[in-house]
């Protein structure tokens, strides 16, 4: 081979990588695009519903109030002033704010976020090991998955009454009066 071709070889080869670094940057870009967007969307959506929640919240206070209960009509006002407030938040704000807000917090406040991700952990753990027996139930039962008569409650069956072991030769056993 002579110097020219691995010349243009090499900076043909060149070429290729910077357009495919390109490519994956165009597809990184479009990738947070569409996150951000979906991070705007939904937490509008939940700044509507909290709001909802506050209403409902400040109309129970008042109430509360109107017949003479002022101890739990305060709490409840309070609480419906916060969950206004963070409804407010959340339909405003954008999604770089909230995540660099979520990155403030965390360096803040490190042992919160990991206490936080330990109960997610722990709540999905429980979760999926309650879904797992269930699935694991139903694919042994004789009728087929999906149709449990109990809608996979667990069942306790009895023997019946006149059912009991046999005693060895020559030995007298009453029969039992309870199993369980």
């Amino acid at each position: 081979m002579t110097e020219e071709s691995t010349g243009g070889a090499q900076q043909m080869v060149q070429e290729k990588a910077q357009q495919a670094k390109e490519q994956v940057q165009q597809a990184a870009g479009s990738a947070q695009d569409r996150i951000r967007k979906q991070v705007d969307t939904r937490s509008t959506e939940a700044g509507h519903q909290v709001d909802s929640v506050g209403r409902a919240m400040r109309t129970a206070g008042e109430q509360l109030r109107g017949q003479g209960n002022e101890l739990p009509a305060k709490v409840a006002e309070q609480l419906a002033q916060r969950a206004e407030q963070l409804g407010g938040y959340l339909r405003e704000s954008d999604a770089d704010r909230i995540l660099g807000d979520l990155e403030d917090f965390a360096r803040r406040q490190p042992w919160v976020v990991a206490a936080m991700g330990l109960a997610v952990g722990v709540a999905g753990a429980r979760f999926l090991k309650a879904s797992g027996r269930r699935r694991y139930r139903q694919s042994q039962s004789p009728l087929g998955a999906g149709s449990d008569p109990n809608g996979g409650a667990p069942t306790r069956t009895y023997p019946a009454p006149d059912v009991y072991p046999e005693p060895a030769a020559g030995r007298y056993a009453p029969p039992p009066t309870s199993r369980y």
